[in-house]
């Protein structure tokens, strides 16, 4: 799993391993965290063009481990917030039952 976020980490960088530059008419590239975020707040929003934006901006792998970080850090801190198991606030989420 590790060697795979590096590969997905070093993508946006240089052989030099530095961070490549954009040129300068082009915005910065977004990083999977930030597409996984404006992704999941589209879906929540049923706003099809934002989540068509959002995945252009990495790959498809790159977009799918964002949204499920997203989605381990919003299950935790619910569970935190609740004082439940992550199990219990994850399955409420979905509708299934208690285990």
């Amino acid at each position: 799993m590790f060697d795979r976020l590096r590969t997905l980490w070093r993508a946006g960088k240089g052989d030099d391993g530095e961070r490549a530059q954009a040129p300068a008419n082009r915005k910065r590239p977004h990083n999977l965290f930030e597409a996984a975020a404006v992704y999941v707040a589209a879906c929540a929003e049923d706003d099809q063009d934002e989540m068509a934006e959002a995945t252009g901006w990495v790959s498809p792998e790159a977009l799918s481990f964002g949204v499920s970080e997203l989605a381990c850090r919003a299950v935790i801190a619910l569970a935190r917030e609740r004082d439940e198991s992550p199990r219990d606030v994850a399955r409420t989420l979905l509708g299934l039952p208690a285990a």
